[in-house]
């Protein structure tokens, strides 16, 4: 780890003391929104926001969206399983991170971790994150921070593309698109679908840590899977300042689970099958240049089953009655979860005198859960409403002021009110100082108030839901400064993060588990969800980038501390515990250069590497440190008006690292090792539509005040 952090640190002195002269800003151009929910000019978003730009998306060639996240930014970390992705940001796992799609919220949580395998990475324009507490904008679920995938929007008279990828391990990954201008009206619809056969990094398997070690077992380290979506977005064009739109999705999902003798299925033999369900409508009347209202509604349904490949008997809900040992048989279906959520929603964005700017809305959101064999009484419900007003205001040329409150309402547990501070300062021509003080709030989930779970692998796990579970809450505060001049950008930012009434799993004794769950199964272990008494995380991030005619690169470093104070059930004494899968150490650099060498042929070549210290678990050991280099290049053909061609090669994990630790045990990554694989990308594209008015004015003006 020393050797990845000095390579890291003589690539900061080298971007630092180079001095080629460029007029050239790092992606200072890019328009942001998340971190207001108002449009600005990256350098002069009041709120810190993170930018994977386009070009940086194109020059790196994406597996997927995890594979982006966590290569490019040093802040994330990530470890793919059957559930979804196990994602971390800044020492907060999954439920504390929300993920927005063109600022709404993604839908799709399978045991509390997001199926990001329902974002095409071939249809994303930019990626914006914002760390850190977010409530006062966003309500629940924002209290480690935001990330808001921004999806191309097409405006081509006629468009048809296709990428295909293939790669080791039977990694093949398909994107179509189609789309149609009729006069006002737009039409884009997207497939794509991806499958992968797995693999399996080790045969041996370390049941209960010591007491059993099997060298034969048949579990992947990751498992054969496919899934595909199709989406269609309809936008229409109903005046000059009024845009309507209408837009849908269907997602299926099918994980291929290993059976027979020491595999994960010894005893029930079944796949896991989802299937994801979605729709939206909504307008937005532009008012003038800057002032807009939006109107959404919109609904998701994500549905998790059992897909029996052999006769088994398990848990079924029948008659109104839980049944243990009833028979399934191949191809038959068991629903374990279907979980639907309703929102509505009205935001608007209005000037005021005196350099005041008002973002204000109202939201409604319903949660329903049904879970026959999983949740006491089979189903489960929530509902939240909220208002809540912003106020940016340049009370100085070189001074601003940005203030939220949001006031929300829950269906079980009352009201609550989250306040943000935010202060930016100019010292300068390319010194920017910004601060930041918000409050967050997470109520608990269905699923963690109601759920109960038997999980068979080599040996029952109970998990169960805690009827009792306060709200989360947390206070957030950061510091940082930016430098952005002559192709060379920093920012280095501090942050603390204090988290109350933390929800996490918790081991309990068998006593104080449902008898008849602890008589059918004798678990190996019982685990519920508790509050604990407090957590922190707290660290510093920095990123410096430099850019230069043909040349590009970067590094980032991320320096992670957590703790959390549990209380011992046995002893009734607090114990100071670290926050599962921290590593004190996260870092990624970056090398570009693209030239063209003629109107027909272009060419890109990145050298990308990411590097973890080792990351600190409860139970079942620690994940051990890594570090992985990727070599991708790219080719661009046909620089014509209608058809272009991409070809896209490359080399992952150069290395070779390989983390083989025994299944059972936490992994630091889960790489196969050197991996290979190309793309090919065809596009035509016919006529096009005027530019977005009023992006161009946002940036003329923002120009004019600088």
């Amino acid at each position: 780890m020393r050797k990845q952090l000095s390579i890291i640190f003589l690539a900061l002195a080298i971007t630092a003391t180079a001095q080629v002269e460029s007029d050239k800003e790092v992606a200072l151009d890019e328009v942001v929104v998340t971190g207001t929910g108002t449009q600005h000019l990256l350098k002069n978003a009041p709120v810190q926001t993170e930018v994977i730009s386009g070009k940086q998306l194109r020059n790196y060639g994406a597996r997927s969206i995890s594979d982006i996240l966590g290569m490019l930014s040093a802040s994330f970390d990530f470890n793919d399983n059957d559930m979804g992705a196990r994602m971390q940001m800044n020492g907060l796992g999954n439920s504390y991170i929300l993920i927005l799609i063109d600022g709404k919220r993604m839908h799709g949580d399978n045991g509390g971790e997001n199926d990001l395998g329902m974002i095409d990475p071939h249809n994303i324009d930019r990626i914006e994150i914002v760390k850190g507490a977010s409530s006062a904008l966003y309500g629940s679920d924002a209290i480690a921070g935001v990330i808001n995938i921004i999806t191309k929007k097409h405006d081509e008279g006629l468009l048809l593309e296709n990428s295909t990828r293939v790669g080791s391990y039977g990694d093949v990954r398909q994107h179509n698109g189609l789309g149609i201008t009729l006069g006002k009206l737009q039409s884009f619809t997207n497939f794509h679908w991806q499958h992968s056969d797995g693999w399996q990094n080790t045969s041996v398997e370390d049941i209960n840590q010591t007491e059993f070690l099997i060298t034969d077992s048949r579990n992947k380290t990751v498992n054969r899977h496919t899934n595909w979506q199709i989406a269609e977005r309809l936008t229409y064009q109903a005046a000059n300042n009024v845009q309507l739109y209408a837009e849908g999705s269907f997602y299926w999902k099918r994980i291929f689970r290993p059976s027979g003798k020491y595999a994960s299925t010894d005893v029930h033999t079944f796949d896991m099958m989802y299937r994801n369900v979605s729709a939206a409508t909504g307008g937005k009347w532009n008012i003038s240049k800057t002032d807009y209202i939006t109107l959404d509604l919109s609904w998701n349904r994500h549905a998790y089953y059992y897909l029996f490949t052999d006769t088994t008997l398990t848990d079924g809900y029948h008659n109104g009655k839980l049944t243990h040992y009833y028979p399934y048989f191949p191809t038959q279906q068991l629903l374990q979860s279907d979980q639907q959520r309703t929102i509505a929603e009205a935001k608007g964005v209005f000037s005021l005198p005196h350099n005041n700017r008002i973002y204000a809305g109202i939201e409604y959101r319903y949660d329903w859960l049904k879970a026959p064999a999983r949740v006491i009484d089979g189903k489960a419900r929530d509902y939240n409403q909220a208002v809540f007003v912003q106020d940016e205001f340049d009370m100085l040329p070189w001074l601003n002021i940005n203030a939220g409150l949001r006031l929300n309402h829950n269906s079980k547990f009352g009201f609550r009110l989250t306040p943000k501070l935010s202060v930016m300062m100019r010292t300068g021509e390319h010194f920017k100082w910004r601060a930041t003080w918000s409050r967050g709030f997470k109520v608990p989930t269905p699923k963690e108030l109601y759920y109960r779970y038997v999980r068979q692998m080599l040996g029952a796990y109970l998990y169960l839901g805690n009827s009792n579970l306060k709200p989360q809450s947390s206070n957030y505060f950061s510091l940082g400064g930016e430098y952005n001049g002559n192709g060379l950008s920093v920012t280095l930012t501090a942050y603390h993060n204090k988290v109350d009434n933390m929800i996490t799993l918790v081991t309990i004794p068998k006593s104080e588990a449902p008898g008849e769950y602890v008589v059918q199964y004798d678990p190996v272990a019982v685990r519920q969800f508790r509050n604990v008494e407090d957590a922190r995380t707290m660290g510093i991030d920095f990123t410096a980038r430099y850019r230069i005619k043909e040349f590009g690169m970067g590094i980032g470093y991320s320096y992670l501390d957590t703790r959390a104070n549990m209380y011992n059930i046995d002893d009734n004494t607090l114990v100071r515990v670290i926050i599962d899968g921290m590593a004190h150490h996260k870092g990624n650099l970056f090398a570009t250069w693209n030239h063209t060498f003629s109107r027909n042929y272009a060419l890109g070549v990145g050298l990308y590497a990411k590097m973890s210290s080792k990351r600190f678990y409860q139970l079942n050991g620690n994940g051990k440190g890594y570090n992985i280099w990727r070599l991708n290049t790219t080719h661009d053909f046909g620089h014509g008006k209608t058809m272009k061609y991409r070809l896209e090669a490359g080399i992952d994990n150069i290395f070779n690292f390989v983390d083989r630790t025994p299944h059972g045990l936490h992994l630091g990554t889960t790489t196969p090792g050197t991996t290979i694989y190309a793309t090919f990308t065809i596009k035509f594209s016919k006529g096009k539509k005027a530019s977005n008015k009023f992006n161009t004015n946002l940036k003329q003006r923002n120009y004019e005040e600088d």
